[in-house]
């Protein structure tokens, strides 16, 4: 996957945890309007930027429907920077077919190491493998 996605995904990160963190008092809109003049977001692909945090603020309550049941906690407990990961990692595999699985759970991963805690990337990967099981299982049964 390209630099530039990888860039928006990791800005589009830090914008659904601060929007997590404000209560949604900000809304995401003004938070995208502040990380684009303000953030580093040279050499990303800010279409995707858009794209990951308009769905995402659009459709959170319907990925945590889908999310929820795979947890060991209530999802009010999930950290808010694994939470904004899964939602991402949601987003990806059930709509955009385009880029492959392993590819989401991947970059997925990177983002948890980076800016999770400790061991969350094992948490996170299990509870995507297991999205990827439903929402890519013809996917998951091509060779390679």
């Amino acid at each position: 996957m390209s630099r530039a996605r990888s860039k928006a995904r990791r800005g589009a990160l830090q914008a659904l945890y601060q929007w997590q963190l404000s209560g949604g008092a900000d809304s995401l809109a003004s938070i995208e309007t502040q990380f684009l003049a303000e953030r580093e977001l040279r050499d990303a692909d800010t279409d995707y930027f858009h794209e990951l945090l308009s769905e995402v603020g659009r459709r959170h309550a319907e990925f945590d429907q889908r999310i929820a049941p795979l947890l060991d906690r209530p999802l009010a407990q999930l950290d808010p920077v694994e939470h904004a990961i899964l939602w991402l990692g949601c987003y990806e595999l059930e709509s955009r077919w385009d880029i492959p699985f392993r590819v989401v759970i991947s970059e997925a991963l990177e983002l948890t190491k980076q800016f999770g805690g400790d061991n969350a990337h094992r948490y996170v990967n299990a509870i995507l493998d297991r999205l990827a099981r439903d929402l890519r299982a013809a996917e998951r049964a091509l060779p390679g």
